[in-house]
């Protein structure tokens, strides 16, 4: 469908500038490679589309013997005991839990439990009579963790326990209902050497000392999914408290509790201690108050050699992980995004990670201002634009098979393609109604510890915003890959009319509908930009000036982050445009660059293209074209922010035709 208007527009002066990105890791990073490789007071509230279980899980009362798991010959075995509290959704005489045959070894049951079977990772539990709905019964279950690794309860020689359990960890250190829809209460008790110091979920009830033991007993009176149970103790933990005041009653205040190891950077924790609290601030005012008890960071041994782990009010920590504020700002933000409101299946992960690496350009945003949460975003832009698997977000079939962790903590897709849409929904809603939304999210108390899918974080959304926002999350979370923008324009220098033809080449996904922004430049030598919505392919639009145009850029301000678009001048949108006489590479412009240039070739016919760039020992660094397209003048740009000082190659093949140029990237 072609689509002309006639916009009459007012000259605006326009500038824009990034900052080369930092070359750290960012949180998300971190985050994602850590995962492949490894009371009801409050109540919880599932959203519509979250899973129904014959079951619902209320309460986990967990009391562990870990005496002897400090000290040589530091045995993985531990003896204990889970009561748990359920509610039955449908009339039931049995339940079965997850417990994995080869790190759980199941001695007993009690209460409403009467016989039990253990195979096939399956602990079948045959109950006292038949519960009708909404009858609540506890059970309790006497069993052994066994003197294995199992990557889930770690016991190091250095006098470190500590458990890490995303996605589906949990069930081999205690048996449970292990989906992450399925929300209840902690409480954990756990006997230790008095040299150890052990936290967990929610806050510290009480310890008692008994000779030579401590026994530790964590209480988290907000319902916790099951892979964000955690442990993290350690022989001579070091502890430092600090204390961040409610911006709802000054006088009450919350406390975060950093562990750390001996040898570990001071410089670091005294960083996060004085972070920790104005992110703490950030945070609750843009998604409302901080929602536990309690929080903390714990830092871990070498055996947790990726990023870090959020569990609910106790994240882990790589070693001197607390040095890395990148990391705890994607983190923290998690328990917002993740454990306050928890994705309701593995399919609506991205709702997780998604979040919490947009939260670590928000935070950069908060410390460095705009353009450094761009070139954040920018950075996220172009992981996924290099390492896109060709899947979408948004996978139900996860649901119900769990995939692995290499593609479930997928950073391309769950992390940088999330953070992605984000800015490009703050993009198309404006700041004002995008974070009002992302406010009355994060603090709606019908969603507050509870679970959240996908459809009804877009229902949520639309509701928010009162907007129908369905076709936004349509293309960019359910449809894979993103745009391949052709865009065409003409001038016409006698009534300073300009006029664009916007097409898409993508020959998978769909066609994306998105508000686009054009820079023209004028012969007046004022720069004016205007909107439009680009509805659908081959859309066309009429612009009249007050100077003649001299140029046009497409989204000048990237933020359609995730596309390719090659912008070419023509004579005229209804003629066919008019074609070089031969192939040519120019120079780009400019060279030296920071961060971003542009090159320019001429084909003379349609044909295969390929534009690739390469770094001085010959290695192929990133793709810009790969596409056949008709003959013609074009212009790219390489943003290279993600990329150090050096020199650099491009190079153009097309048919026979084979041409290399040098640039120089001076950060």
């Amino acid at each position: 469908m072609k689509k002309y208007s006639i916009l009459l527009v007012v000259a605006l002066l326009y500038c824009f500038s990034v900052r080369a990105q930092e070359k750290i890791k960012t949180g998300a990073e971190m985050c994602s490679e850590g995962k492949q490789k490894r009371a009801e007071a409050f109540g919880k509230q599932l959203s519509p589309g979250s899973p129904k279980h014959s079951f619902d899980m209320l309460h986990y009362a967990l009391t562990l013997d870990l005496y002897k798991n400090y000290a040589t010959p530091f045995p993985k075995s531990f003896k204990a005991s889970v009561q748990m509290t359920a509610r039955a959704d449908s009339a039931i005489s049995s339940i079965s839990l997850n417990a994995v045959n080869t790190s759980l070894t199941i001695d007993s049951i009690q209460s409403a439990g009467i016989s039990f079977t253990h195979s096939g990772n399956m602990l079948t539990i045959q109950l006292n009579k038949t519960y009708q709905q909404n009858d609540t019964f506890s059970v309790t279950i006497y069993y052994q963790h066994k003197d294995v690794a199992d990557a889930a309860f770690y016991v190091g020689s250095d006098g470190m326990v500590f458990t890490d359990a995303e996605p589906e960890g949990a069930r081999y250190w205690f048996p449970c209902w292990d989906k992450p829809s399925d929300k209840a209460t902690v409480e954990l008790t756990a006997k230790v050497p008095t040299s150890v110091k052990l936290g967990s979920n929610g806050i510290l009830k009480d310890t008692t000392r008994i000779a030579d033991t401590l026994i530790y007993h964590w209480v988290s009176k907000e319902p916790v999914s099951t892979y964000l149970v955690v442990i993290s103790s350690k022989v001579n933990y070091n502890l430092d408290i600090v204390y961040w005041k409610k911006l709802s009653n000054q006088k009450d205040s919350i406390p975060i509790f950093l562990y750390w190891n001996q040898g570990e950077s001071a410089t670091g924790v005294n960083n996060i201690k004085t972070k920790i609290i104005s992110m703490t601030t950030r945070y609750s005012e843009l998604f409302g108050e901080h929602p536990f008890q309690k929080n903390g960071f714990a830092t871990m041994n070498g055996s947790f050699t990726w990023g870090g782990m959020e569990n609910q009010t106790l994240t882990s920590l790589l070693p001197n992980g607390l040095n890395n504020e990148n990391l705890v700002s994607h983190e923290y933000a998690h328990q917002w995004f993740g454990d306050m409101v928890t994705c309701a299946t593995w399919g609506d992960i991205w709702l997780n990670e998604g979040f919490a690496t947009y939260c670590e350009a928000l935070w950069y945003e908060y410390t460095g201002g705009y353009t450094r949460y761009k070139t954040d975003i920018v950075a996220d832009a172009s992981g996924y634009l290099s390492s896109n698997p060709g899947r979408a977000m948004y996978m139900p079939a996860w649901a119900i098979t769990t995939p692995s962790t290499g593609l479930l903590f997928n950073t391309a897709v769950t992390y940088n393609k999330g953070a992605c849409v984000l800015h490009m929904l703050r993009y198309v809603l404006g700041d004002s109604t995008f974070f009002s939304a992302l406010h009355d999210y994060g603090s709606n108390p019908s969603l507050k510890f509870g679970t959240i899918t996908t459809d009804d974080f877009i229902q949520i959304m639309n509701t928010n915003t009162k907007q129908d926002l369905t076709w936004f999350f349509e293309q960019w979370v359910k449809v894979a890959n993103h745009p391949l923008y052709s865009v065409q324009y003409s001038v016409n220098n006698i009534d300073s009319t300009a006029k664009v033809s916007i097409s898409q080449t993508q020959t998978t996904g769909t066609y994306w509908k998105m508000p686009v922004v054009l820079k023209f430049s004028l012969q007046n030598g004022k720069d004016t930009t205007v909107r439009v919505f680009n509805a659908a392919n081959k859309d066309s639009f009429l612009f009249k000036f007050l100077s003649p145009p001299l140029s046009m850029t497409f989204d000048p301000d990237n933020d359609i982050l995730l596309k390719t678009a090659v912008t070419q001048k023509v004579s005229s949108i209804r003629d066919e445009p008019a074609a070089p006489a031969d192939f040519s590479l120019m120079q780009n412009f400019p060279n030296p660059f920071n961060p971003a240039t542009t090159i320019e070739f001429n084909i003379p016919r349609s044909g295969h293209v390929l534009l690739q760039i390469f770094d001085v020992a010959g290695r192929n660094v990133e793709t810009l074209l790969n596409q056949t397209m008709n003959g013609g003048v074009y212009n790219i740009v390489w943003n290279a922010s993600k990329y150090p000082s050096g020199m650099y190659y491009y190079r153009l093949q097309s048919g026979f035709f084979t041409e290399t140029k040098k640039m120089s990237l001076i950060k």
